[in-house]
């Protein structure tokens, strides 16, 4: 994830916020895979975060597969 500093909504890889459907805003964008993600406010961007950590994290623990 990103510290959200000298983030730019030009660069985001969507125009609208995946969890509302309402338009991206300058100050609610992170990075996921070295690209950069928009929501509709930091709130959706923070849900955002938490789950890909909480999804992160629960792979860690499950190890490798096959």
């Amino acid at each position: 994830m990103s510290d959200h500093g000298g983030l730019r909504i030009a660069d985001a890889v969507n125009e609208t916020c995946p969890w509302s459907g309402k338009p991206v805003s300058p100050d609610s964008l992170t990075t996921y895979k070295d690209a950069v993600v928009g929501f509709c406010n930091p709130g959706c961007r923070d849900k955002f975060e938490t789950a890909v950590l909480a999804f992160e994290d629960a792979l860690k623990r499950q190890g490798p597969h096959g």
